[in-house]
């Protein structure tokens, strides 16, 4: 197998075989994975760390039978695993690691124990000598724990040289001074480090680090050792490159110019510096980030200068195109690393010491390497791959044979081939460089033949022909008939020049007339470009003005006459305390701009989104953004982990489909160590419709359980419109969304016609029914007895009436307006001739019926079924009005009867409908009446009995409707506090508005508001008395009376205040709720807890 790449990752392989090591062999080859570990992560503290540990158990065990170990490899390892080697291996380490100033300590300490230790056992001479060394050289170096390694060493010579104390102990503190204080420099670098890890914001970390870095690489300038400096600065590289910028070519690029700097100025300046191999930096810079095109490119440079072999070079190349990751960032990586190839075969070729077959090995391998390269792109681009902008290999290939085969004719037909390329045609960099090789050409040849002829037109027989270079000449011309260069001015200015410099006047003549036409068209040209440039930025600063939004006006009329059949706004409790009416209709009218500029700026999710699977199982949103950045905008994305936990899938939605085109260039790439697959997301979402009002996000998923994986659930906001009633259900593969397609027409619950088509956001379904057609007109100030038969009688002069409706409220008393549909569309325009005209006492008011689609609110009686049908035309759900009048054929309800069965609940998102508010409300009670309110985030629920009411506020309070939601239960006028809820399902980069602005949000959308604690006081609030005070009785009759007509719209008497025997009395007499309220003032005693009532 390849050996692992990264510190974790031997470190985890070895450990795993470490395991398993039961012999003297398995042991050994432990060891050797160790070498190989270190030898790929050579500044890895843990790794050095892991091994010595490792050798030094070794060493120990074969020492005594206590390990287990058989007698003969117990002989065996006393030589293999010596106490010398153990030692020197712990020396090696150090010397490795000892520039990681963070911390180089932890293993330093962990080796002068064990030398400790030994000296404990012999007490010489040698050993004390020899670890006062080791401190004296540790303090000479920086490190975090300098301080405590200084008190090691005085406790060190106070029991084994307490003589020397004194003389030791200040040699070492002036030996040390350079090292403290190179260390104070880089301390607060090392907290700022400390304390972002300790937070775990890997960004901010990753953020200091490269300060860090940009400062440390500064300092061998600066600093007066330059030897302590580049150690610190290798010693810092290696703790970047061993951990958090691992595989970041960025840090190894920044690393490799390091080296490579610092190597020029010890050559420059004859000083010897502790450089690594720079051959065995590149090769773990290429393990670790295999599609760094300009680290191989490096490689191969270094290589070359090493003077190593042509097979050797070659090998690096092969090791290239071998890895699966070179074309990750497409195919820069892969021409850069071609360009190094290409660039050694050139220059092996041109060197005169090179052996004979070196100029055919070189043109094979150019032709070869074009010929890849070409295939390569093919490949990962089909037919929109266009070639190198650049057209690095095809100069190197051009060079070569000029210059080493002397085929000028060959090289020329290169250039004519990508001539016929609009790539590189429009390019006026292009057609300078043919230009100039020509002149190099031209100039070699001091005696070419010459293009004219030997005798021109007019010229004596012994006249001297000149030489021109024609051939560039006819470069520059073909150039400048190109209609689409891109800078034909600085084309021209040469042309001039040349013929000027080489030409004859003839050529000269026609190339100012030749100019002069282009110039024109050039100008031509720029003119229209202008004004398309200036016309795209007017209707950009156009959309953009039509797309900010617009306070609305104070007297705008809001529609009145919704379409459906639900005419009426209701009254609901609390309304006409505070000020509803007026309100809804700013909202209303905010309401349908916001309706307009969705339209306007309508999204196709469908086509500009792309699903992306096999991602890492803990991946973030903001590492998704950061690898596909490059490639487009990203509006929005939605991150699932699989069931089988191991990997995760993400649904993108860009801003255009060319955003997904770039996109899809990362299929079969690479994201971290997984390989990812993408797709574009075409065909993967289905508008589902027709499905049981109170179906939730787990019965959908249900629904198409057997059609494959259901990626995510998405339903409308119903803030402008409640009586929507649609989703759309995204798979993670087309075969599945196929499938869920066949599910179309299914009927459901038996009752139910299931909708599943794809979703398709260009096609708009016509609109039917009376109002969309213009066959129904809306008669206003209608007499209060007028019924459905009088205005038969007078609206059939003109037409036949399908139907007649007068709006009545829950009394059945007549609201003044009415609803009449006519066969046709012709026999309601006739019929509008009555508007201004005498019916019984009133003047009419006639008009044709508009449709809307802001509905803000839903009410969902007893008697029907749920306010939000379904979009099609062949509903499944019948829509009523309600004007019978009273229910059940009872008496109307008291205005103080509602409010004591009535209470609010809110924190509900505002996708879920009223059919699914009222099957959780109806666990613990019949409702009568159920109004929806999402501009408030919830609902008012009046129950029929008011001794459940209390029951049920109980059982709602923290019920979580959606994962995260949970309900609050309270009065009318506190769910008209909460404010809408503000979502933002786009991408927003740059500051937007603050929870405290105006107009933002005044906290998350999806955080349930503070719970406020309500406790049962007896009497009314106000100061505390002292004992024995008596308050005087006050008659708050008229107060207690304005504050229930502003909740129920009527005058009543207010309620006996209660206490905790009430309470008691209610739940242990429930079936008395209708009188005690009457005589003890019991039933509703709960519901005035609720309401907030004292």
């Amino acid at each position: 197998m390849a050996n692992p790449v990264g510190e974790d990752s031997w470190l985890a392989y070895v450990d795993e075989e470490s395991r398993h090591a039961n012999d003297l062999e398995a042991r050994v080859k432990v060891v050797e994975l160790f070498k190989s570990a270190v030898s790929s992560e050579p500044g890895s503290l843990k790794i050095w760390l892991a091994y010595c540990e490792w050798f030094w158990s070794l060493f120990t065990d074969c020492q005594s039978s206590e390990a287990g170990w058989p007698e003969d490899e117990q002989q065996l390892g006393r030589d293999l695993f010596t106490f010398d080697a153990a030692l020197s291996l712990w020396s090696e380490g150090y010397e490795a690691i000892k520039y990681r100033v963070n911390d180089s300590h932890e293993f330093w300490n962990r080796w002068v124990s064990i030398e400790l230790e030994q000296l404990a056992r012999t007490r010489t001479p040698v050993g004390v000598k020899r670890i006062s060394h080791l401190f004296r050289d540790r303090l000479q170096v920086p490190h975090a724990a300098w301080d405590n390694t200084s008190q090691m060493f005085s406790s060190f010579l106070s029991t084994y040289n307490n003589t020397a104390y004194e003389t030791e102990f200040k040699e070492m503190t002036a030996s040390a001074q350079e090292a403290k204080a190179a260390y104070d420099v880089r301390e607060p670098y090392e907290l700022k480090l400390n304390r972002a890890a300790k937070s775990g914001d890997q960004e901010l970390h990753k953020t200091i680090m490269k300060e860090y870095l940009a400062w440390e690489i500064l300092q061998v300038k600066k600093a007066r050792n330059p030897v302590l400096a580049v150690s610190l600065c290798l010693g810092l590289f290696a703790r970047v490159l061993s951990g958090i910028f691992a595989f970041d070519d960025e840090a190894w690029s920044d690393a490799a110019i390091y080296l490579s700097t610092v190597q020029h100025q010890a050559r420059s300046s004859q000083l010897q510096l502790p450089l690594p191999n720079r051959l065995d930096f590149y090769q773990r810079a290429t393990s670790h980030c295999p599609w760094s095109g300009p680290l191989w490119s490096r490689y191969i440079l270094t290589a070359e200068e090493a003077g190593w072999s042509f097979h050797n070079v070659e090998s690096i190349k092969h090791a290239a195109t071998n890895t699966k990751a070179l074309d990750k960032n497409g195919m820069a990586g892969i021409l850069d690393m071609y360009t190094a190839w290409c660039g050694f075969l050139k220059r092996t070729a041109m060197d005169p010491n090179a052996p004979e077959d070196a100029a055919d090995v070189a043109e094979v391998g150019l032709l070869a390497a074009l010929e890849d390269v070409d295939l390569w792109g093919r490949r990962l681009y089909k037919d929109t791959y266009r070639g190198d902008p650049n057209y690095r290999l095809q100069r190197i290939l051009i060079q070569y044979l000029t210059e080493v085969k002397g085929e000028v004719d060959e090289a020329r037909c290169h250039w004519d081939r990508m001539a016929s390329q609009s790539l590189l045609a429009d390019s006026y960099d292009f057609w300078l460089n043919y230009y100039l090789w020509e002149m190099i050409v031209y100039s070699s040849k001091p005696k070419p033949r010459s293009p004219t002829p030997a005798t021109p037109v007019g010229a004596s027989v012994g006249t001297k022909v000149s030489r021109v270079p024609g051939i560039a000449t006819s470069i520059l011309e073909r150039a400048i008939a190109r209609p689409t260069l891109d800078w034909p001015e600085r084309v021209m200015e040469v042309y001039l020049q040349h013929c000027n410099d080489y030409e004859r006047p003839e050529t000269l003549h026609h190339a100012l007339d030749l100019v002069y036409k282009a110039r024109q068209d050039v100008a031509k040209r720029r003119e229209r470009e202008n004004a398309e440039t200036a016309a795209a930025y007017a209707a950009q600063m156009q959309q953009a003005q039509q797309t900010a939004p617009e306070p609305a006006a104070e007297n705008t009329t809001a529609p009145t006459s919704p379409s459906g059949s639900k005419r009426k706004r209701e009254s609901t409790p609390g309304d006409a305390s505070r000020g509803v009416n007026k309100r809804v209709k700013s909202v209303e009218v905010d309401g349908v701009d916001a309706v307009a500029n969705e339209q306007k700026l309508k999204r196709d999710r469908e086509n500009t989104s792309v699903m992306v699977t096999n991602l890492p199982a803990d991946v973030t949103q903001t590492a998704i953004r950061k690898y596909f950045r490059e490639y487009g905008h990203i509006n929005n994305l939605d991150v699932q982990r699989e069931a089988n936990g191991e990997s995760s899938s993400v649904l993108i939605e860009f801003r255009s489909t060319e955003d997904v085109k770039s996109a899809l260039l990362r299929d079969q790439k690479y994201f971290s160590q997984h390989q990812i697959s993408v797709k574009p997301g075409t065909g993967l979402t289905l508008f589902v419709s027709n499905y049981p009002p109170t179906a939730d996000e787990a019965y959908i998923r249900g629904l198409f359980r057997d059609c494959g994986g259901v990626f995510s659930v998405r339903f409308p906001s119903l803030k402008f419109n409640t009586h929507r009633r649609f989703c759309y259900v995204s798979f993670k593969d087309q075969d599945s969304a196929y499938k869920a397609t066949l599910l179309d027409g299914k009927t459901i619950e038996d009752r139910f016609k299931l909708q599943a088509k794809y979703s398709d956001p260009g096609h708009k379904k016509d609109r039917e029914g009376a109002v969309a057609e213009g066959r129904e007109v809306r008669v206003r100030n209608v007499d209060v007895f007028a019924n459905e038969d009088d205005l038969r009688g007078v609206f059939g002069k003109y037409g036949k009436v399908a139907s007649a409706r007068v709006v009545r409220n829950m009394g059945g008393k007549n609201l003044g307006v009415a609803y009449i549909v006519f066969e046709t569309k012709e026999e309601a325009e006739e019929a509008l001739q009555l508007d201004k005209t005498k019916f019984k006492s009133q003047i009419l008011q006639v008009e044709s019926s508009k449709e809307t689609n802001f509905k803000p609110f839903a009410t969902n009686r007893g008697d029907r079924a749920s306010a939000s049908p379904a979009p099609s035309g062949d509903s499944d759900v019948m829509m009523t009005d309600g004007r019978d009048g009273s229910r059940d054929g009872s008496q109307k309800p008291t205005h103080t009867e509602i409010q004591q069965r009535t209470i609010a609940i809110w924190n509900i998102p505002d996708t879920v409908n009223d059919a699914r508010v009222r099957a959780i409300a109806e666990v613990h009670g019949e409702v009568a009446k159920l109004v929806l309110r999402p501009d408030h985030q919830g609902a008012i629920i009046e129950f029929k009995d008011a001794a459940t009411t209390g029951t049920a506020a109980l059982g709602l309070e923290g019920y979580e409707i959606v994962p995260g939601r949970k309900i609050r239960t309270g009065r009318v006028d506190e769910l008209f506090k909460q404010t809408s809820e503000i979502k933002q399902d786009k991408i927003v980069t740059g500051k937007g508005k603050t929870a405290n602005q105006k107009g933002g949000s005044k906290g998350t959308s999806f955080m349930p508001p503070p719970q406020n604690v309500r406790r049962p006081v007896f009497g009314r609030g106000g100061p505390k008395r002292g004992l024995g005070f008596v308050v005087p009785k006050k008659d708050d009759t008229k107060d207690n009376h304005r504050q229930a007509a502003d909740i129920n719209g009527t005058g009543a008497p207010p309620l006996k205040p209660k206490n905790n025997a009430d309470f008691k009395a209610l739940f242990l007499n429930p079936g008395n709720g209708s009188d005690g309220g009457k005589k003890d003032g019991r039933t509703g005693v709960l519901n005035n807890r609720v309401n907030g009532q004292t």
